[in-house]
């Protein structure tokens, strides 16, 4: 099952990396973020979208708010308070890791929250998850250049970078860890726990 799994995210992955290596990341990040809510997100709204979409909801609204100024994405969302920037990076580590894994985690512009990612996870009461990532970090900084020698640009190199790599440990854990500790309804319970830290 795992193995299959591991399949499937390497094969999501490099299809992920063609799109981004194309120019098509945004389109990946504005499906992930519907429904699109056009007005002011408010403690209404909030209460009234069910836990499936509650998630999406609020990520959309915080990507809008960088929609105009990608490039300056890191700046931006550590201007956010705690809460949105928590939620955001969340959001970016669970759709990274269940796409391609820390692998393509670390390789995409995502990769630019890794160390704020642990006391994320902490302050949305996701600790497991933070143990987890704290680890991939220190293994991705002691191994990036072992992990990132064949990431060249190309889609064959990318796909390469998978063998052997020394995180593929992490995603297991994660996919595990996920079916026990749901990351999506830690996020969620965070949300209308603390709405007003996501009203504008």
């Amino acid at each position: 099952m795992i193995k299959s799994m591991r399949r499937q995210v390497i094969t999501i992955g490099i299809i992920t990396v063609i799109f981004n290596l194309f120019g098509c990341s945004e389109t990946t990040k504005q499906n992930h973020s519907k429904p699109s809510i056009e007005t002011s997100l408010t403690e209404q709204i909030i209460d009234t979208t069910s836990d499936d979409l509650l998630l999406d909801v609020v990520y959309d609204n915080l990507y809008r708010k960088l929609s105009a100024t990608q490039d300056k994405e890191y700046e931006i969302v550590l201007s956010w308070n705690k809460s949105r920037q928590a939620i955001y990076m969340i959001s970016q580590l669970q759709t990274e890791v269940n796409n391609g894994g820390y692998n393509q985690f670390y390789f995409n512009s995502s990769g630019q929250f890794a160390a704020a990612l642990p006391e994320a996870l902490k302050l949305v009461g996701a600790t497991k998850f933070a143990d987890l990532t704290e680890r991939a970090n220190r293994t991705f900084e002691k191994e990036k250049s072992k992990i990132t020698k064949d990431q060249d640009g190309t889609v064959e190199g990318f796909s390469k970078s998978y063998e052997n790599n020394p995180l593929n440990k992490f995603d297991e854990e994660f996919y595990k860890l996920n079916e026990t500790k749901n990351l999506q309804k830690i996020q969620v319970d965070y949300i209308r726990k603390n709405k007003k830290e996501f009203t504008d």
